[in-house]
C-alpha cells in the first residue's frame, strides 16, 4: 500500500534540513538513510509499519531536499550527529527506534553512544563498524545533464536505481540533489573504526545484511553481533541497500525487531 508522508523541516547549524513524517500516535522510528540517497527511500517501510509506528525519515545534510553544508567540516560525525539530535529536539521526542542504512547507520549507533537514554532500539543496515572506501568515482556525477536518462547513464546501471529519488529537473537541465564533492568530504570523515561507537549503547539491535553486498561483508557483521550481547543478525538475499532489493523481507524483519521491543 502507498502512504502519504508529510513533509516538514527544522532548521539547525544554519541549515534547513527537511523530513518526512506519517504522523499518527504510534511510537516511533526516525530512518536515516545511506550516501546519496533520501528519505523517500523509505516510504515503503513507512506504509508496511503504520499505523503502529510513526516513521520520520530525515533528509540528512547534503542530502534530497535539505541543505547543503559548505566546506569539509560541514559533514563531519559531530555534524551529522548533532543534526539527529536537533531533529529528536524539534518533535519533542525523548526517545524513539532509530534505522539507518550504510552512512545513516554510522550515524545511528554513534548517535546512541552518545545519547543511550534516547534510543530504544537500533536497525543497522548493511554497514560495518569499521571500514574505508574510495569514492571518487561519485564527481563524474557532477554537473548538469541534458535528460533523466542521460543522467542515468553517467551514473551507471547499478547505482542509477537507487539514486532515482535523488535526480533533479532544473531549469537549465537533469542533476543531482546532491554535490558529488561534498559525498567526498562525507565519506573520508566516515571512514575509521568505530566499534567503540558500536558497542557503547545496549539497547536491543538488529542488523540486516544483504548476502550480495559489495561494500560490507558478512564476517564483519557477525563479528558486530558477536560483540553485542543485544545484536541480532538476519541475512538477506540482496545487496548493500537491502530495503530496496527485497522490500518484502526487509519490512518483516523490521516489524518482528519491532515487535519484540
Amino acid at each position: 500500500m502507498s502512504l502519504s508522508m508529510r513533509r516538514s523541516s527544522f532548521q539547525h547549524d544554519g541549515l534547513r534540513l527537511s523530513y518526512l513524517d506519517t504522523g499518527g500516535d504510534g511510537s516511533v522510528l526516525v530512518a536515516l538513510h545511506a550516501h546519496w540517497m533520501e528519505a523517500a527511500t523509505y516510504g515503503p517501510l513507512a506504509a508496511a509499519l503504520h499505523p503502529a509506528w510513526r516513521v520520520v525519515a530525515l533528509d540528512q545534510r547534503g542530502h534530497g531536499h535539505s541543505d547543503h553544508a559548505s566546506g569539509d567540516d560541514g559533514y563531519t560525525r559531530d555534524a551529522y550527529i548533532g543534526d539527529v539530535f536537533a531533529l529528536f529536539a524539534h518533535l519533542g521526542l525523548e526517545s524513539a527506534v532509530l534505522l539507518g542504512n550504510s552512512l545513516g547507520g554510522v550515524n545511528a549507533f554513534q548517535f546512541a553512544a552518545r545519547y543511550p537514554e534516547r534510543v530504544r532500539g537500533l536497525v543497522i543496515e548493511d554497514v560495518g563498524a569499521q571500514f574505508t572506501s574510495d569514492v571518487s568515482f561519485v564527481l563524474a556525477w557532477t554537473g548538469v545533464f541534458s535528460s533523466p536518462n542521460a543522467l542515468a547513464e553517467r551514473v551507471g546501471p547499478r547505482l542509477a536505481p537507487y539514486l532515482a529519488d535523488s535526480f533533479r529537473e532544473t531549469p537549465e537541465g537533469w542533476r543531482l540533489a546532491f554535490d558529488p564533492s561534498n559525498m567526498l568530504a562525507s565519506q573520508r570523515h566516515l571512514d575509521g573504526d568505530h566499534w567503540a561507537d558500536w558497542v557503547a549503547s545496549s539497547c536491543p539491535a538488529l542488523l540486516v545484511h544483504g548476502r550480495d553486498s559489495r561494500v560490507t561483508s558478512g564476517e564483519i557483521m557477525e563479528e558486530m553481533a558477536n560483540r553485542r550481547a543485544s545484536a541480532n543478525l538476519e541475512v538477506l538475499d540482496a545487496g548493500h541497500v537491502v530495503h530496496v532489493d527485497d522490500p518484502v523481507g526487509f519490512n518483516r524483519a523490521v516489524r518482528a525487531f519491532l515487535e519484540s521491543l
